[in-house]
């Protein structure tokens, strides 16, 4: 490896990743003056190049396929051809572990500004006041150093920057926030809104960071139904675009691409003084020195990072006096299933296409009657179906059914539009199985220890997935449609483990520094200039998606950074 190259230069601050976390610390600090520097692993973003928002199958001799039928053999594009996705679950010269005596995992990891934000469902929930404190509910887990009232003004600044759809409906396990309006229900949403009103379960309107009216210069959303695949007109929410971009054209934000984080490096009084990088487009090592660092990499990613970045005033990693980084992994419980609709053959065709996603959804509707269900704390559900643009392999069961010429073709009109999909996103309880950790055996293209995984299911979450698929059953058979055999991934009953990538839970906070890494305020207790603001400070993992959670948490920690600076504290 080449020498290390010197740089004298001190930074403000520097932050580790550009995702949901990295992005909004960028936002909060350079609008408070700050400069900031950024290093992301992977490239630039270009969206005019990546995002095929508006392309056509037809436009493409593979039709979406990838050269070679890859997709067909499994071997293409993570979430297809069209997708923003620069990542995956496996990555060339950078591999991860699995240990022998431990449920399957996977790590999915995006390589590009804007992380995971570019291509992710926009789910946009906040946390109920009772999930600050899960322990004091049923004994299990720890409680947050956190209430609900703490982070709600947050939650107010995200929702109405990065601009989230919803409707107000007083229900205590989906806090009303700052919305637009959302868009109305498609045809078939509606069927499942009456099937779900007989079974008593709530559904509304669903919370998704995609614009309905003009906010800070970009336009409200024009119902392409692409979402997936990169917003040109920036109408959803994007790390890159709504926040990353603007930051830069304000000259306080410098982003350093390419530059895959090695280690964190120290002073002789426990500080941070900098960080080892490689420059993936020389090879070389280099160091970057900073005041701050904000360590926002994704919850496993950072986790790593701390943990290989042994000193000589942190030998156990930094950040890791407690012993707990890397430690109490958790993932979403996830149970999906398919059916078919006999109600829906025949429909008149209408575009369905929409806000890119589902309009309405289920949120928890059992957490009065917890103690009858058989399991702890609960799930929401999310939807889908209607007539989005077919892609590679959408009438596979239509081809199954129809045999050839005319007879399949008239199967695939009949068929098109009367699957609907029902997915359970619930809370994992954590627990000491689940945990990552530096290999000691293997090291990734760059010399780095790549992280081997340890990764169990509770019956706890068992039960959860069974009383899900138990829910959907009911529900399909309500419409008089039936539910298909579980695919691949559910098959065992649960997802597995990682597949959801709602991993969270890694460098967790708490009041106590000798159960948690880090205090209320993203902030390490070991080290004071030093914040991680990613999933990896939660306590807990609600059934409800991160992201949003994550840009509240780190706009309150970007907050008290700031005033921290100001007034010389840090």
């Amino acid at each position: 490896m080449a020498a290390i190259q010197p740089r004298t230069e001190i930074h403000d601050v520097v932050v580790i990743g550009s995702g949901a976390g990295g992005a909004t610390a960028a936002h909060v600090l350079t609008r408070a003056g700050i400069r900031v520097t950024l290093l992301e692993a992977g490239p630039m973003l270009d969206p005019q190049a990546e995002f095929k928002e508006h392309h056509w199958p037809y436009d493409y001799g593979h039709r979406g396929a990838e050269e070679g039928g890859a997709a067909y053999f499994g071997e293409g594009k993570s979430f297809g051809f069209f997708t923003t996705t620069s990542g995956g679950w496996e990555l060339d010269g950078e591999p991860y572990t699995v240990a022998n005596d431990t449920d399957d995992f996977w790590w999915f990891r995006s390589r590009i500004v804007g992380g995971r934000t570019n291509h992710y469902g926009r789910m946009s929930f906040r946390f109920s006041d009772y999930d600050f404190f899960p322990r004091d509910r049923d004994g299990l887990g720890w409680n947050w150093p956190i209430r609900y009232e703490d982070l709600a003004p947050y939650y107010d600044r995200a929702e109405a920057f990065i601009g989230v759809v919803g409707s107000h409906e007083g229900i205590r396990s989906a806090p009303d926030g700052v919305f637009h309006e959302p868009p109305p229900p498609k045809a078939h949403e509606l069927l499942i809104q009456r099937a779900s009103q007989r079974m008593r379960i709530p559904c509304i309107p669903n919370r998704r960071a995609v614009i309905t009216r003009p906010i800070n210069g970009r336009p409200a959303c024009h119902y392409c139904g692409q979402c997936g695949r990169g917003c040109l007109s920036g109408s959803n929410y994007s790390a890159s675009q709504t926040q990353i971009f603007p930051a830069m054209e304000t000259g306080r934000l410098t982003v350093i691409d390419l530059a895959m984080a090695r280690a964190v490096t120290t002073a002789p009084d426990g500080k941070v003084d900098g960080v080892l990088y490689i420059d993936k487009r020389t090879g070389e090592e280099r160091r970057i020195r900073c005041r701050v660092l904000v360590v926002a990499a994704s919850a496993c990613e950072s986790a790593r990072l701390l943990l290989n970045s042994k000193t000589a005033e942190h030998r156990d990693g930094v950040a890791n006096g407690s012993g707990v980084v890397g430690r109490y992994l958790m993932d979403t419980v996830g149970f999906d299933i398919s059916g078919h609709v006999p109600a829906l053959e025949g429909m008149p065709r209408y575009n369905s296409d929409g806000a890119g996603g589902a309009h309405l959804y289920m949120p928890w509707w059992g957490w009065e009657t917890q103690e009858a269900l058989g399991f702890p704390r609960g799930y929401h559900i999310e939807i889908g179906g209607g007539y989005q643009m077919p892609g590679v392999g959408a009438f596979g069961g239509a081809a199954r059914r129809g045999g050839y010429g005319v007879a399949i073709k008239e199967e695939a009109r009949r068929d098109y539009g009367t699957t609907l999909s029902f997915a359970g996103r619930g809370e994992m309880i954590p627990n000491e199985r689940s945990w990552c950790e530096p290999d000691p055996d293997v090291v990734d293209r760059w010399g780095i220890p790549v992280l081997r995984f340890h990764f169990q299911w509770s019956d706890y979450e068992r039960r959860q997935a069974r009383h899900m698929r138990e829910t959907f059953a009911e529900l399909f058979h309500l419409m008089g449609g039936e539910p298909n055999p579980p695919g691949q991934r559910d098959a065992a009953g649960i997802s597995i483990g990682g597949s959801i990538i709602h991993e969270v839970g890694t460098v967790r906070m708490g009041d106590n520094r000798q159960t948690s890494a880090l205090n209320s305020f993203c902030q390490a207790h070991d080290v004071p200039n030093l914040f991680v603001c990613d999933a990896g400070s939660f306590v807990s993992n609600p059934d409800k998606n991160p992201t949003l959670t994550i840009n509240a948490l780190t706009w309150r920690a970007s907050d008290y950074l700031a005033d921290a600076m100001r007034s010389g504290e840090i």
